[in-house]
């Protein structure tokens, strides 16, 4: 398989642990060292580890549920060892009792090769508003 490909695989397999709550898998498809920028928040999320914590806090006080969730869209610049993948994601979530549709929100997802274990994200941009530095002078892609 070549690297687009992989890329290609490892994104739809995120995207299809979150579509079924797989908080083990969908975590598990970002490096340690991800960061997270939702407009929604005031400042970024600076590791895997405050979006698990503040995932789980959704769940627990809001009834978070990710309803279904999917991708179309796909494009894939390979950058040497950076791959910036971006697509178009359509979710539906409940909260707080209320379900939630979110059609064709832009993410912008980056990942590092590592021969080891494949091409685990390392960011996540949706849109971003606030916080981030274009890494293209075309705006390509976000990071923070």
């Amino acid at each position: 398989m070549n690297e687009r490909d992989q890329v290609l695989k490892a994104a739809a397999d995120l995207v299809s642990a979150f579509a079924r709550n797989d908080r083990e898998a969908y975590f598990g498809a970002f490096s340690a060292d991800a960061s997270f920028v939702f407009y929604t928040l005031e400042q970024p999320l600076l590791s895997r580890d405050a979006y698990q914590a503040l995932w789980d806090t959704w769940r627990s006080e809001d009834g978070f549920e990710v309803l279904s969730c999917t991708s179309s869209n796909a494009f894939v610049s390979l950058q040497g060892d950076v791959a910036i993948f971006i697509h178009d994601v359509a979710t539906e979530l409940r909260m707080q009792g209320e379900q939630h549709f979110s059609q064709f929100s832009r993410n912008k997802r980056l990942a590092k090769n590592n021969k080891a274990y494949g091409w685990p994200a390392t960011n996540i941009c949706p849109r971003c508003r606030k916080g981030c530095q274009s890494l293209s002078q075309t705006g390509d892609a976000h990071t923070r």
